[in-house]
């Protein structure tokens, strides 16, 4: 039985600056949850995910003394990941691809706990037509449905992720939402009968 405490996320940042060895502990807590963000973000391929991961993980080691204690530290980590991974794309000019066929039923059991698409859920349409609607919608929306959806982030953490303000997340999670139902709708899955 292991004996070893573990470590808040802020504890860890505070070893990481007097042994750099600690950091070690921050990428096996974080390696797995980015991994799955930047895959959601669409970045399919596993060798384009290992290098973005890998981006990801040496811009926080670099710039850990610029980490600010009074916000999360996931979502400062988080941050970077989206921003690493969009920078990733425009370097490779590809549209990122949303979601996979696994992804889809975490989407909208996550969904419908927040909004009347329940429905929709409940009906568990094929998958394909999902992640063929959800590459349609704009950067943005599919931006803060991901983070609120599937990486289950708090308004105030995409808030902080993104950089902009919670009224911001709110109003386009509500627009994401709605574009979501409009581009289903146009496929034939009527969301409410």
């Amino acid at each position: 039985m292991s004996t070893e405490i573990i470590k808040t996320d802020q504890e860890l940042v505070t070893a990481t600056f007097s042994d750099r060895h600690a950091f070690s502990k921050i990428v096996e807590r974080y390696e797995v949850p980015i991994r799955r963000y930047v895959k959601r973000l669409g970045c399919k391929d596993n060798n384009d995910t290992d290098d973005v991961l890998q981006e990801i993980f040496i811009k926080v080691f670099v710039n850990l003394n610029d980490y600010d204690p009074d916000l999360k530290f996931s979502s400062w980590l988080y941050r970077i990941a989206h921003n690493e991974t969009i920078s990733f794309f425009r370097k490779k000019n590809v549209r990122p691809n949303v979601l996979n066929m696994e992804d889809t039923e975490e989407f909208f059991d996550n969904l419908a706990d927040d909004t009347d698409f329940v429905e929709l859920a409940r009906k568990r349409y094929d998958a394909q037509i999902i992640q063929e609607v959800l590459t349609t919608l704009d950067q943005k929306y599919k931006e803060v449905l991901v983070l609120r959806f599937l990486e289950e982030k708090s308004y105030t953490e995409i808030s902080d992720i993104l950089k902009m303000p919670e009224g911001t997340v709110a109003t386009l999670i509500n627009r994401g939402k709605k574009e979501l139902k409009i581009a289903l709708e146009a496929k034939g899955i009527k969301i409410y009968e």
